[in-house]
């Protein structure tokens, strides 16, 4: 039997950054993000051949050994195995599966846009399918959470794990303990519709090392660097405002608070942004660009724009000079889905 899984990569719209421990542990999180339509995909094969197969067809890498109940995290592909590993320890009452998992995303690593999280989720999607797991959208978020974070140890926030698995427009309260809350925002079609108007989309053509930058975050926090975590708080009001902003249907309040937001990002750690970054983002803005910044953790990836519809073009032929590329996407409402083939 072939199971297939897809989940939807995610823009963080605000408040990115607070939801990462120890900072959401102690002072709590906001973010607001929204699924666009680029995914990650997953195709899962139960099999007799007594071998466990990984391919990540994107990323050119393969990975197979014998039947195991565990397989050692090291090498490439971790994401594949520490998943492996949790599905035969806690559903599988550690017995080995012959399996044959391949995967590819619509984006490349270190995108800014949740890719390696929400591969986390596809792929856990599959094994659910295919086992029968009874997983809520909570538990299967806070499953690969545990997953990437704590099992794998890559260092990150919560956020994609949860906008993955639940879709749509979110605001999500991240607290102490884990405790993560799911807000649902119901924004009118015609809002949704002005916002896809006026957003460009602008891959840097370089990816980064998030786990970089939020080993920082986590040091600045844990020291309690005051510009550090001065910004932290103002990301978390400006995420207040920004919900209402959007909910309003007024964009240009929006992409107000987004320019201050961006502002307030760069004092959290050094390697948010750089040189490149920063022409990138000041040529859009001469091209007549109302805000931008840089999606995910920051350092390269993907870059959001928003512009008055208008000056859209003007803006996209100004960044073509650029290396990268101009990306059209869509937000959709659902979040990760699994079929059997």
């Amino acid at each position: 039997m072939i199971y297939r899984s897809k989940a939807p990569l995610r823009l963080g719209l605000a408040g990115g950054g607070t939801d990462v421990s120890p900072y959401s542990d102690v002072y709590g999180g906001y973010v607001m993000n929204a699924t666009i339509d680029m995914y990650a995909y997953c195709t899962l094969e139960i099999t007799e051949d007594n071998t466990i197969t990984f391919h990540a067809l994107d990323l050119n890498e393969y990975f197979e050994c014998s039947l195991t109940k565990e397989i050692e995290l090291e090498g490439s592909l971790l994401l594949h195995k520490g998943i492996y590993n949790r599905i035969i320890k806690q559903f599988n009452n550690n017995m080995p599966l012959s399996v044959k998992v391949t995967t590819y995303s619509d984006v490349p690593a270190g995108s800014g846009l949740g890719s390696s999280s929400t591969m986390v989720v596809a792929i856990l999607k599959a094994y659910a399918e295919a086992l029968s797991l009874p997983l809520g959208d909570y538990e299967l978020a806070h499953l690969a959470y545990e997953i990437e974070r704590i099992d794998i140890g890559i260092n990150g926030g919560k956020q994609d794990q949860y906008a993955a698995t639940f879709g749509g427009f979110n605001f999500l309260e991240f607290h102490e303990d884990d405790r993560v809350i799911v807000n649902p925002l119901r924004i009118k079609n015609w809002i949704i519709n002005e916002l896809e108007s006026s957003l460009v989309l602008f891959y840097t053509g370089t990816s980064r090392d998030s786990s970089r930058i939020i080993e920082e975050q986590t040091i600045n926090t844990l020291k309690k660097k005051k510009q550090s975590l001065a910004a932290l708080h103002k990301l978390k009001e400006h995420a207040v405002l920004m919900k209402e902003a959007i909910l309003k249907g007024d964009i240009k309040l929006f992409a107000q608070y987004l320019g201050e937001s961006w502002n307030s990002k760069k004092n959290v750690a050094a390697p948010i942004s750089n040189r490149y970054i920063d022409l990138v983002y000041n040529t859009a803005m001469e091209a007549g660009a109302l805000a931008g910044k840089v999606s995910g953790a920051g350092g390269g990836g993907f870059m959001m724009f928003i512009v008055d519809p208008l000056d859209k073009l003007e803006v996209v032929n100004t960044l073509k000079q650029f290396d990268g590329g101009i990306y059209n996407v869509h937000f959709v409402k659902y979040g990760c889905q699994g079929w059997k083939v």
